[in-house]
């Protein structure tokens, strides 16, 4: 059988407006084994962002737990789950997040240097993992000038440089072309393959929650 790597159970979150509480999340439960490609689907405003948020623990739940690898993630410290982030988690968003004033190389070696990995061994992953992604030509070039898909792909370069074992992506082709959009998939799910790369991907696309295998529907506030 193959690791449970992710366990939700009894998640809740609730926000306050000026007309109340609002439930957003109503108990949900799921479990994800190691490898395994799941996409998260439901109509606009229904959470599906806000529990991928909960699950890369940048957002706490109102109530409930997140076990990765049995630890129960909320019950850590700020410092122990940012250093969760930066060692088990990829993170790949509609809206690539990259830093205009690096290049394509700079920006994928970022997560190693946060962490402290050497500046050269950092660099060599960078540069191979960009080629992985079919941007070795691109290497130096500052973010504004490449394309949507090309920024895209650094993203998912720099998401899978250090060989997370979750990669959490929140519409990661929402802004591209079919085409384009076409080909970060095909990345995504080659890196699954590949590297064992576990994949929770929320999506608008019928096309592409079918090429994940597994899919959920979040429905007020239940998966």
């Amino acid at each position: 059988m193959s690791e449970e790597l992710l366990r939700v159970e009894g998640l809740y979150k609730s926000f306050a407006t000026g007309e109340g509480r609002v439930e957003v999340l109503r108990g949900v439960d799921f479990s994800l084994t190691a490898g395994e490609r799941l996409a998260i689907v439901g109509q606009s405003g229904v959470g599906k962002s806000t529990l991928l948020y909960i699950l890369g623990t940048l957002d706490r739940p109102t109530t409930g737990h997140v076990y990765f690898r049995g630890d129960d993630l909320f019950a850590k410290s700020p410092k122990e789950l940012a250093r969760f982030r930066s060692e088990s988690l990829g993170f790949v968003f509609q809206f690539h997040h990259l830093l205009p004033e690096f290049d394509a190389v700079e920006n994928v070696m970022m997560p190693g240097l946060v962490r402290g990995f050497d500046f050269r061994e950092m660099r060599q992953r960078a540069v191979a993992m960009l080629e992985e992604v079919d941007l070795g030509h691109r290497l130096h070039h500052r973010i504004g000038k490449l394309s949507g898909g090309e920024r895209q792909r650094v993203a998912v370069a720099r998401a899978l440089v250090m060989n997370p074992p979750l990669v959490l992506a929140d519409e990661p082709t929402g802004n591209l072309d079919p085409v384009t959009g076409e080909r970060v998939e095909d990345l995504l799910l080659h890196m699954n393959r590949t590297r064992g790369t576990a994949l929770v991907i929320v999506t608008h696309n019928p096309a592409l929650a079918a090429r994940l295998g597994r899919t959920v529907t979040l429905v007020e506030g239940k998966l």
